[in-house]
């Protein structure tokens, strides 16, 4: 007897299939998209290497045998396992460039990249910018998308674990930034040495009642990359209490800390955080200068 599964023959039958399925199921969507249909396009026209806008040509293709086992493996366990998208694709997008991603890492998904599209303006000003330090890394593609925009800068991605510098290492081949951008093992600040004009993070920040009510997909990413303590600040501490002495005079301290903020502006009511806007969603980031700091 035949499975309605040996009916769907083309992108569009699977495509509608996998909606279906997704639609179905209790998955929470935080991880690149924000809604069945966007998960159901990335996983099908992604799976098959196909372009995610412009894409009409294809979506009365005939997938072969092989392509229609691929589909239905990722959709089978993104919604059994809840792992999340990236992982089984092994790619993330951020601030529109494709970076390799797998369990070492965490998924991009910080609003740092219209910051850094924007070339930290109005913040930077005409300053120039010799160095930057991506604190915490993970996969490197805030480091790595910082090089991109300021094509001159020498960048360090720096983060504690080993095997997140590996991923890095991956994207640094990748994107053929290798002459200007090196991974750097460090606790916070202590491997690094010198002095930058920006250091970015987006360290781990996530408190302890949300670490234990976060949904099953979140139990894929390393909790080394998320967890921060009983209040979600124990690394932010780390970066304050010595950030003055690892950047240049007018340099920038650029900072994401998420649903930890109002806490932190509480630890700190003498510090003159500016709080940064995103026109595409995403709050709790915070900029200070050296002079701020100091």
């Amino acid at each position: 007897m035949s499975s309605p599964i040996d009916d769907l023959h083309t992108v569009r039958d699977y495509l509608r299939y996998v909606s279906s399925r997704f639609a179905d199921s209790p998955l929470y969507f935080g991880h690149g998209t924000d809604n069945v249909w966007d998960e159901s396009v990335q996983l099908v026209m992604r799976s098959l290497h196909l372009p995610l806008e412009n894409n009409t040509l294809f979506l009365d293709a005939r997938l072969t045998r092989e392509e229609r086992s691929l589909i239905l493996d990722r959709m089978h366990r993104r919604i059994e396992e809840r792992v999340p998208l990236a992982y089984l694709l092994g790619e993330a997008w951020f601030m529109g460039l494709p970076f390799h991603v797998d369990e070492r890492v965490l998924v991009p998904r910080s609003p740092l990249g219209e910051l850094i599209q924007s070339g930290l303006q109005p913040w930077l000003g005409d300053k120039p910018v010799g160095r930057i330090l991506d604190l915490c890394t993970g996969s490197g593609c805030i480091g790595i998308a910082a090089a991109t925009v300021f094509d001159e800068a020498e960048v360090d991605l720096s983060d504690i674990s080993p095997e997140a510098l590996e991923v890095a290492a991956v994207n640094i081949d990748y994107h053929e930034v290798g002459d200007r951008v090196r991974t750097v093992r460090s606790d916070v600040f202590d491997g690094i040495e010198g002095r930058y004009d920006v250091i970015l993070s987006n360290p781990p920040y996530v408190d302890a009642e949300d670490i234990a009510d976060m949904p099953a997909e979140y139990s894929h990413e390393p909790e080394l990359g998320l967890a921060a303590g009983g209040d979600g600040l124990d690394i932010a501490h780390s970066i304050l209490a010595r950030a003055a002495d690892y950047l240049n005079p007018g340099g920038l301290l650029i900072v994401e800390v998420g649903n930890s903020w109002v806490a932190l502006q509480e630890a700190y009511p003498d510090l003159p955080f500016t709080w940064l806007e995103f026109e595409n969603g995403g709050d709790g980031v915070f900029l200070l200068t050296a002079e701020d700091l100091n």
